[in-house]
């Protein structure tokens, strides 16, 4: 079956549908998301540590859903951030209570000690996961996280982008001077058109497409069969 289409506009435009139309709650949609990453991640490797770096958006909501269903299944998990999460709003600001609430590893790499902090945090992980920015993100990462992209690409550990790569236009395709390189992305609803792009593909890697639950009336809507692509081998 070939992969389902559609670009971040209308992307944003399902997101806001099944909210605000269907009634399914953004919170739900986003735990959906961050568990079928798991579920990814397990199949490929099912070991830790595994270091979720995280941004500021609903990017870090999603690797924050991630980490309470590793810890779930007994993987070993730390959450990075580059600025305070306590800043978080809305849904990822309520996975960021549960994964405190949850005990969880939160390391904030802010000021003087940020590289040191970095560095331990990231020492012995198996697997990176990109939940630093999202598909809405356009032009070069700003710093701090265009150092933070180079760092984690030096990592020896298997990578796993959220969504999209970090420092890829998921649009055009478009990559920036500093873009996560995937071994593995996961990304929801539908393949965007820029992680279909020739030139992203070595920062791609595999390209999941997952269900998050939404209504098959709802992606006809929107010209998509209604039928999730089943999962690659």
């Amino acid at each position: 079956m070939s992969l389902p289409v559609l670009d971040r506009d209308a992307v944003r435009a399902v997101d806001r549908r099944a909210i605000e139309v269907y009634g399914i709650p953004g919170l739900i949609l986003m735990e959906n998301a961050g568990r079928g990453c798991v579920d990814v991640l397990c199949r490929a490797d099912p070991r830790g540590p595994v270091a979720i770096c995280c941004g500021a958006g609903n990017n870090a909501g999603d690797g924050l859903v991630m980490a309470r269903h590793l810890d779930a299944r007994g993987i070993a998990v730390r959450l990075l951030f580059w600025s305070d999460p306590r800043r978080l709003r809305g849904d990822a600001a309520l996975n960021y209570e549960m994964a405190i609430k949850a005990n969880l590893d939160v390391v904030v790499c802010e000021g003087a000690a940020a590289e040191r902090q970095c560095d331990q945090a990231l020492a012995g992980a198996v697997w990176v996961v990109d939940a630093l920015l999202g598909t809405g993100a356009q032009g070069a990462p700003r710093p701090p996280l265009d150092a933070v992209i180079r760092v984690l690409n030096a990592q020896p550990a298997r990578k796993l982008a959220v969504d999209v790569p970090s420092g890829l236009d998921s649009q055009t395709g478009a990559l920036a001077p500093d873009v996560f390189r995937a071994d593995l992305t996961c990304t929801f609803v539908a393949a965007k058109p820029g992680l279909l792009a020739a030139a992203a593909q070595p920062c791609v890697g595999q390209l999941y497409v997952l269900d998050i639950g939404m209504p098959s009336r709802l992606l006809r809507e929107f010209g998509l069969s209604g039928r999730q692509p089943p999962m690659p081998d």
